[in-house]
Formats: C-alpha cells, sequence, structure tokens
C-alpha cells in the first residue's frame, strides 16, 4: 500500500480560532467536498506562515461561509489571517496508482476558488 495525499486545499486562510471548543478543524463543505474530504476525516494542516505541522479531525462549518476554523490545543498553532494547506491522505494499492489523481482548490485571502 502506499499512502499518498488525496486532496488539498491550498493556502486557506483561518477565518477563526476557538480554543475552548473541543478539538477540530470546521470547514465550509462548499470548500471540503470539492477535494473529496468527508466530516470526521483525520486532516494534516501545515502552516505556511509559522511553519506548525498537526493532524485534526474535520467538522462541518456554515456553507457558504468560508470559514476555516482551527479549535481546541491546535488554535495556538495558527492566527487570524494565516494561511494554511489542508490534506487528507489515501491508501493505494500499486493496482490502483494508475487512476490516482490529487485534487487541489487553490485559494485566496477570502478562501474563495481561483480556479
Amino acid at each position: 500500500m502506499r499512502r499518498l495525499a488525496g486532496g488539498k486545499l491550498h493556502r486557506a486562510a483561518i477565518t477563526e480560532t476557538r480554543i475552548d471548543y473541543e478539538g477540530s478543524i470546521a470547514i465550509d463543505p462548499a470548500l471540503y467536498e470539492r477535494v473529496g474530504f468527508v466530516p470526521g476525516e483525520m486532516l494534516s494542516i501545515f502552516n505556511v506562515n509559522n511553519g506548525a505541522r498537526f493532524e485534526t479531525y474535520l467538522i462541518v462549518a456554515e456553507r457558504g461561509s468560508g470559514t476555516v476554523s482551527i479549535n481546541g490545543a491546535a488554535a495556538r498553532l495558527v492566527q487570524l489571517g494565516d494561511r494554511v494547506i489542508i490534506i487528507n491522505t489515501l491508501l493505494l494499492d500499486e493496482a490502483e496508482l494508475g487512476n490516482y489523481e490529487m485534487k487541489v482548490l487553490l485559494l485566496d485571502e477570502k478562501n474563495s476558488s481561483k480556479i
């Protein structure tokens, strides 16, 4: 089996942090559905601004809001407006590699798609 990046929200802007909330990342479904994420899925987050890397699970934010909110302890690793890369992973066997294509959504500072 190979572990590959399945989908990526590239340079999403942090819109909210909630340290007193249970740990998670809340994302607008209009964003995460386009790259194949599902609620409850473990996601890797890479902070472009400070280099922090962490993992947490996806919860649903309000559709159409553009929300990317880091909650719980991980909220200490980001600031409002920080740009992050959010990736899920897939496990594929050798036979599935020929059909593999990572889904990428490039975002601007308002979490609108550039493509």
